[in-house]
């Protein structure tokens, strides 16, 4: 064994003593190790006869530092389909996708079953231009094949220059299809606003960064200006919002609810058990709202719907939701680096959990082939678009509406 590979051993059995001790009592004062011990040490040795196998006898040599992270990030990684290492780059890269903008090709993909599957292209982005839909399974990128359940490698492989071509292979039904794009430099403005007539508004939120609820409040001011007052009535369109920051998530929530609780989660840590509030204040007024979801609406996406429709202060129209019902926590390391890591489980104001699940819409309307079209920059159709059709419907009978205190 090389002086390496024994470190890496002393450092290893070392962190499991330590766990030990800390977690189990010690070794002190017992006569033979709890078996769980046992297996630690056992697995510590495991780890470093792999690690000095793999040194000495893979077919091309492997630096020491890359076969440590390579554990590192499995290790992560396969906590569940959520949680990631992330070295300095990715690190920063996901600073600045919540802050509004990145470079790529502007979609948000998830792991399931060990498919990479498309939770949705963001909308205006090379993505969503060239044709790729939400359930769409990528299998290769640039003529490459996708190594199953390694989602960290499809996200670099998506990302490139500014400028750069990437051809995107996705598998939709039986066929497969080849997206060819340019990457470009993602800014996301996140909400757009457009005035129905006479006193009622459509608001397309596309994902949630920090500026959301800044943004969606100046665009219920500008749809209620352009009404001449107040709203009698508003859609807030998040069908395919693959989500994001969850406080932008309750922020938005407390921009139409005046009191109760919008989501609580729950998890081993103290800074992980939560429950955030709503605060006096609805900007409708009790307005009537309809919230139109699909498939492609994940997480924050969810606790906004599922928040709103808790407390009746929303009507939720289209299919059911994603699913995703965890919360992701990223942890500072040393040298720019971080840990994704699920910390708690969130639950909605009745303490229902939604993931797997996904949040379960009041009036259910399939989505049209082709729609929904949800560019920022594109006009509403009224009429082919089903989901959207029968949320404008049910704006105007429904009677003025106020959040019920809980």
């Amino acid at each position: 064994m090389s002086l390496k590979v024994r470190a890496v051993l002393v450092v290893v059995i070392g962190l499991v003593l330590g766990l030990s001790l800390s977690v189990g009592g010690g070794l002190i004062g017992n006569n033979k190790a709890p078996d769980k011990e046992e297996l630690a040490w056992e697995q510590a040795r495991l780890f470093a006869e792999v690690l000095e196998r793999v040194k000495r006898d893979y077919v091309e040599p492997i630096e020491d530092a890359e076969l440590l992270e390579s554990a590192i990030r499995g290790m992560v990684s396969d906590l569940d389909a959520h949680s990631q290492y992330l070295d300095a780059s990715e690190y920063r890269d996901i600073r600045i996708s919540t802050t509004g903008s990145y470079t790529g090709i502007g979609i948000e993909v998830d792991e399931v079953g060990g498919n990479i599957l498309v939770i949705t292209p963001i909308a205006g982005s090379p993505a969503a231009r060239s044709g790729i839909r939400s359930g769409d399974q990528i299998v290769a990128v640039d003529g490459i094949a996708l190594e199953p359940g390694n989602l960290h490698d499809t996200i670099r492989r998506l990302r490139g220059n500014a400028g750069s071509p990437v051809v995107v292979s996705v598998r939709r039904a039986d066929e497969i299809i080849d997206h060819e794009m340019r990457r470009q430099v993602i800014r996301m403005a996140s909400v757009h606003g457009e005035f129905l007539g006479p006193s009622f508004g459509y608001i397309r939120v596309s994902q949630f960064s920090e500026n959301t609820a800044r943004e969606l409040s100046r665009a219920v001011d500008d749809l209620q200006d352009a009404s001449n007052g107040m709203l009698q009535g508003l859609v807030l369109d998040l069908r395919n919002n693959p989500g994001g920051v969850l406080d932008a998530a309750v922020d938005v929530a407390d921009l139409f609810l005046d009191s109760g609780v919008i989501v609580s989660a729950d998890g081993r840590t103290i800074d992980s058990r939560f429950v955030r509030s709503a605060h006096r204040g609805d900007i409708l007024d009790g307005a009537a709202m309809v919230v139109v979801v699909n498939k492609g609406s994940a997480s924050a996406s969810e606790i906004v719907a599922g928040a709103l429709q808790d407390h009746g202060r929303a009507l939720v129209v289209g299919t059911e939701t994603f699913g995703k019902g965890l919360v992701q926590t990223v942890v500072p390391l040393s040298k720019g680096r971080a840990i994704k890591l699920t910390t708690s489980r969130y639950y909605t104001p009745s303490g229902d959990s939604i993931h797997d699940v996904g949040v379960t819409p009041d009036i259910f309307v399939e989505d049209t082939p082709g729609f929904p079209d949800l560019s920022l920059s594109g006009l509403l159709d009224r009429e082919s678009d089903a989901q959207l059709a029968e949320a404008i419907e049910h704006l105007h009978p429904r009677p003025v509406m106020h959040s019920n205190a809980q």
